[in-house]
């Protein structure tokens, strides 16, 4: 009988452990096509969708001149990077595309980006080199987030929406990015990440 109920309580151990190994699967919530692109980043190298492919990659839209969203946002995926990088996570690259090309020049976008306390720059790719009228589109048919020119102001509205781009370019996960109400799941993106890596790389 005591042998009966050790071997009970084995098996109810190992469920348990099988069902929490389940529970790391990486999911996707969605799966949206990037369109393609060829721009110039903060160091003036050409950046495409071909040339990040192999790699998941973190993007956003910013712009330099932006008094609301964008300083948070780009400081929460400073921290995204800091817990990526306190995992030993490696392959990866965050692409964040300028919402205002005319103003935010390879140069402009460097001296942003030192603003911050980034704890790798070289997987920052700031992205510009295009019309204003070419982002809003691209943001709203690769990702569905809205961009849009404010024609009272030197602003550009914009989502703050974080996205996860797997490494065949397709775009899988979405996370708030800057919220008033409630924290940025940082800890879920780099875990996200992780998982993905582990299983796809």
């Amino acid at each position: 009988m005591k042998n009966k109920v050790t071997g009970l309580v084995l098996l109810l151990v190992l469920a348990t452990v099988l069902s929490a190994c389940g529970n790391v699967k990486f999911k996707a919530d969605y799966s949206m096509e990037m369109q393609d692109f060829e721009h110039v980043n903060q160091r003036g190298e050409k950046v495409s969708l071909d040339s990040l492919k192999g790699k998941p990659w973190l993007g956003m839209y910013v712009f330099t001149n932006c008094t609301s969203i964008c300083p948070p946002m780009s400081f929460n995926m400073t921290q995204v990077q800091e817990k990526l990088k306190d995992k030993g996570i490696e392959d990866y690259n965050i692409v964040a595309f300028s919402i205002d090309p005319e103003v935010d020049t390879p140069e402009v976008l460097a001296d942003y980006l030192a603003r911050y306390n980034v704890p790798d720059d070289s997987k920052w790719n700031l992205l510009t080199g295009y019309a204003q009228s070419y982002i809003e589109q691209y943001a709203q048919k690769s990702t569905k987030i809205w961009v849009k020119d404010d024609p009272n102001s030197d602003q550009v509205i914009h989502g703050s929406q974080f996205f996860l781009v797997d490494k065949d370019g397709v775009l899988v996960k979405m996370y708030n990015g800057y919220s008033e109400d409630e924290d940025v799941p940082i800890d879920t993106i780099a875990g996200d990440i992780e998982t993905y890596i582990e299983e796809n790389l």
